[in-house]
């Protein structure tokens, strides 16, 4: 498979496992609501903030939703978007990196473009999601004008769309059936099943069997085989079943080639396609008025998105409590209509204004704020968000674990790093964590035994294996991993055991 190259690759590709592994530290005053609806706001830099969310959230987000700075030559006031490209793909690359390991096994990645930098995240996005795990390049159009300063004027966006693991993307959620397709269903001949709309019978030859070459008498005697290089789409049982069903149209005077009649009343939804026009979800203009009503029109966001572009993003691959991720949140535009629909949600955002804008315009939306997608999803308000900053590394600069590192904080990176999944264990007095693919892991750390005693609580020995084994609860499993300060079990009764001791903090992997 093709690969980009640029500059700094070499080290770029490891800047994602050379992220320190950062605390998130909740401002109270800043969130609003209900502080246990599982929604999230970051204020910091996205790379260390989604490295934070790994041992919580890894395999867990449904949607990625990203609009990165475009790297178009404007200077952006929140961003510097006159980055040099091989920069650009530099910030771009491990952050894909990290956004992928906390999508689940189902999730999906929408990454918004324009022309400038499409085609290289392209490639680097089938380096990073698997060239297969492609599904389209959605269009947007973005504006509802030609721009008269240019002869060629840009009027589209791109998405890109892409899942964890091909074959996912068949169970994205339909869209409404709109008013344009609405006017194809009529009921010329007054079937009381009401009205239809006619598809074509005809299909490739690729991989027809026999049963699909025959030949279709009409109504009233006019023979119609197979057309010149095609095949019936219904083996000719099926279509003698569904002729007497009624259910195929031979035109109004009943000699035109036959077709299937599809049912209005049995149409549940229509599959959306990857041009979307500025009619169906919406526009920059109607983006920067809802923009203007939230903050007034001296904000300092040029290029936002309407609410209803992200609630098709939303609406495809996501349902009711699932979780979206925006990590470039700029205005708040993915939070509050994730919150509109009832999805969780995480938003992370650099600048001041994840506090002066984000925050604010969550706070108008948890109180009933009826702009963007409001009324069409009958949003009257409720539920809320937690607000964090980026606290501490959990390791100093001499590579030692800091005091202020709790338990339960050390517990969720031992457990990430041992067995990349998610760490969601409750807080507890047990120092076992859990058993993953029949091995068991324990942690011996910061006075989980309320003994801090050099042969008490943070020390492997046959009183403290035995609170470790009692906190598993008699789960079943092959080998005990135990984090402690040091071990007063000799390694031959540990090799008896089947138990690897792992000294902290030399044995924990900083990164």
């Amino acid at each position: 498979m093709p690969i980009l190259r640029w500059l700094t690759r070499d080290d770029d590709l490891k800047s994602a496992g050379k992220a320190a592994y950062r605390l998130l530290r909740e401002v109270p005053e800043m969130g609003a609501g209900d502080k246990d609806s599982g929604n999230m706001i970051i204020q910091g830099d996205n790379l260390e903030a989604l490295k934070a969310l790994l041992p919580f959230y890894a395999g867990q987000v449904k949607c990625v939703y990203i609009d990165p700075p475009y790297n178009t030559g404007s200077a952006f006031t929140q961003y510097d978007d006159n980055l040099e490209h091989a920069i650009w793909l530099s910030i771009l690359y491990p952050r894909l990196e990290l956004l992928r390991e906390l999508l689940s096994e189902d999730g999906t990645i929408f990454i918004q473009l324009d022309d400038n930098e499409q085609a290289y995240t392209r490639v680097i996005c089938d380096e990073i999601m698997g060239r297969n795990n492609f599904v389209a390049s959605v269009v947007w159009q973005k504006r509802t004008s030609p721009d008269n300063r240019l002869r060629l004027g840009n009027a589209h966006d791109y998405i890109l769309v892409y899942v964890k693991n091909k074959g996912t993307e068949k169970y994205f959620n339909q869209l409404d059936v709109n008013n344009a397709r609405l006017k194809d269903f009529k009921n010329p001949d007054n079937d009381p099943r009401g009205p239809w709309a006619s598809t074509d019978l005809t299909g490739m030859t690729g991989h027809a069997t026999q049963e699909q070459f025959y030949t279709i008498v009409s109504p009233n005697g006019k023979k119609f085989p197979p057309p010149d290089g095609r095949c019936w789409a219904l083996a000719e049982a099926t279509f003698h079943s569904l002729l007497a069903d009624n259910r195929i149209w031979f035109g109004k005077n009943g000699d035109s080639r036959p077709r299937v009649k599809r049912y209005l009343s049995e149409l549940e939804g229509q599959n959306a396609w990857t041009w979307w026009t500025n009619e169906e979800v919406g526009h920059n203009q109607e983006a920067k008025k809802e923009i203007n009503v939230l903050f007034g029109a001296d904000n300092p966001f040029e290029t936002p998105k309407p609410e209803r572009l992200i609630q098709r993003i939303i609406h495809l691959s996501t349902n009711p409590g699932d979780l979206v991720l925006d990590s470039f949140l700029g205005s708040g535009t993915t939070a509050a209509v994730a919150h509109k629909m009832n999805r969780r949600y995480i938003g992370i955002e650099m600048g001041e204004h994840a506090k002066t804008h984000c925050a604010v315009r969550l706070k108008k939306v948890i109180d009933g704020e009826q702009g963007g997608i409001s009324e069409s999803v009958n949003w009257q308000g409720g539920g809320g968000f937690r607000f964090y900053t980026l606290g501490d590394t959990i390791f100093d600069e001499n590579g030692q674990i800091r005091d202020t590192i709790t338990f339960h904080q050390l517990a969720a990176h031992i457990w990430f790093y041992e067995t990349k999944t998610p760490f969601n264990k409750p807080k507890s007095k047990s120092p076992a964590l859990g058993v993953h693919n029949d091995i068991a892991y324990a942690l011996l750390y910061n006075g989980i035994l309320h003994d801090k005693r050099i042969d008490g609580g943070n020390v492997l020995t046959t009183k403290t294996l035995e609170a470790i084994r009692n906190g598993l609860n008699k789960t079943a499993y092959d080998k005990i991993v135990i984090y402690g300060e040091a071990s007063r079990i000799s390694q031959a009764k540990l090799k008896e055991l089947n138990i690897e001791f792992k000294q902290t903090p030399y044995d924990v992997r900083a990164k």
